[in-house]
């Protein structure tokens, strides 16, 4: 897995860094709040529970799978929702945990439904946040890294479901995805 990365963008120490950081700074947004941490599949679990473990408050913790990317290298456009929350979120305090917020589209679909359930307030998470491909507006509170314009994986980010155990985050060499680029 590692020759077919092109370089490492995150190191697993900056993505340790990161998960103190911001698991420190919700830790005091979150004070006597009790949230729950809803962790977007399957990517979000590393960085779910990374920054769960820097977190000094108490919270509860779900997941849910939405789907929009059907294992290619671009967002489809269209959103699944694959698993949803088994929690109740109505007159809660969410935060949605992503690794990952390119185009917007599965934040927002996901923001829609949490705000159609009820949630008292939704904050966003994310490891990796890539201005450049949004297609529509959608911000995260907290954030990792600022992506450039790159096709990643490691750290629970995939290609084709592979990828995800790489500890780090690195840019996949074009050579191993090019029949799957849209034109």
């Amino acid at each position: 897995m590692n020759n077919d990365i092109e370089r490492t963008l995150y190191s697993v120490e900056d993505i340790k860094e990161a998960a103190h950081r911001l698991g420190q700074q919700l830790t005091e947004d979150y004070q006597d709040k009790r949230p729950i941490l809803i962790s977007v599949l399957k990517g979000a679990i590393l960085w779910t529970v990374d920054v769960m473990r820097e977190m000094d408050i108490m919270a509860e913790v779900d997941f849910i799978d939405v789907s929009s990317y059907h294992g290619g290298v671009a967002s489809a456009g269209e959103i699944q929702l694959v698993h949803d929350l088994s929690a109740d979120v109505a007159g809660r305090n969410v935060i949605i945990m992503e690794d990952i917020i390119d185009t917007g589209r599965t934040l927002q679909f996901l923001i829609d439904l949490l705000k159609q359930r009820q949630a008292k307030d939704i904050k966003v998470c994310t490891l990796l946040d890539k201005p450049e491909g949004r297609v529509v507006a959608a911000k995260a509170d907290y954030v990792g890294f600022k992506l450039p314009k790159e096709f990643v994986v490691g750290y629970g980010l995939d290609y084709k479901e592979f990828y995800r155990n790489l500890p780090y985050v690195g840019v996949l060499k074009p050579s191993v995805y090019e029949g799957d680029r849209p034109e």
